[in-house]
């Protein structure tokens, strides 16, 4: 385990808990079996004192989750117009305190809607159903990925899951380049926060990170699709399946869905052109 596995490994202990419980094999049932469990709290966006969205998340990797859902949702469009940023306890959670530019912190109060968000929900607390499926801008074809090379990332997936590995209980997001190495990674109980996180960590990271294409370890729903072409990614790799609204806005805004990623094999579901038979 090289070093930075291993703070990840500290970390995960960290914000993890515990549990006596019972555990049945076959015909055997052990009971006051210790099991470690992954901490899920409520965290809260403030955007200029103002709570946006409350979501249920793994306390980690908090101002990159902040700063993805920021851009994946279109209150800001650079990582620059956020001056400050702060994660304070609250209550029976945690709260992260954002100092947005006083341009994107009127236009997000014009649109503000109340959301109350849930693991796995997309939908919850949205008032208009126009807001599902909010227009994106076409993404462009600059982006290429050799299929062959799918399989290492593949393998290293679990890398950045050391709470996952503890408790069996997280989906993980992270950016793969075109060799196929993955460079970082995320993980949370929800997936959407996940994915968040990695968009956030890709802003930072800028061009160093724009080259390659993002891998999922959970299934592939509209808005996964959504957050990733908001983001600027043309390509989006999932584990597991596709929705066919996933499908219709990759299809919209030309992004490169590709579900059922198991070694030696995967599912193409749009835009084909940007990937290499290796």
């Amino acid at each position: 385990m090289n070093k930075i596995h291993t703070e990840q490994y500290e970390v995960a202990t960290q914000i993890t808990g515990s549990r006596q419980v019972a555990l049945w094999k076959r015909d055997d049932l052990q009971h006051s079996h210790p099991d470690v469990l992954a901490e899920e709290v409520p965290v809260a966006l403030v955007y200029n004192g103002i709570s946006h969205v409350v979501m249920m998340a793994s306390p980690k990797d908090l101002e990159w989750f902040a700063v993805g859902f920021s851009l994946s949702e279109g209150i800001i469009e650079t990582r620059q117009e956020i001056f400050g940023m702060e994660v304070v306890p609250s209550c029976n959670g945690l709260e992260v305190q954002i100092e947005l530019s006083s341009r994107r912190f009127m236009g997000l109060k014009e649109r503000r809607r109340a959301l109350a968000g849930r693991t796995g929900c997309g939908v919850c607390g949205v008032e208009q159903l126009n807001d599902i499926g909010k227009p994106v801008a076409p993404l462009p074809f600059t982006q290429t990925f050799d299929l062959a090379n799918l399989d290492q990332a593949l393998a290293h997936l679990t890398d950045f899951q050391p709470i996952g590995k503890l408790t069996g209980c997280t989906h993980a997001a992270a950016w793969m380049l075109p060799s196929g190495q993955l460079v970082g990674g995320h993980e949370d109980v929800g997936r959407h926060v996940a994915l968040d996180k990695l968009l956030g960590h890709r802003a930072h990271e800028g061009v160093s990170w724009q080259t390659g294409a993002a891998l999922v370890s959970s299934r592939a729903s509209y808005e996964m699709v959504q957050k990733s072409a908001m983001c600027g990614v043309e390509i989006l790799f999932a584990v597991s399946a596709a929705t066919t609204l996933a499908v219709e806005v990759a299809e919209r805004c030309n992004l490169t869905l590709v579900g059922f990623c198991k070694p030696g094999r995967a599912t193409i579901y749009t835009h084909p052109q940007r990937l290499i038979a290796g």
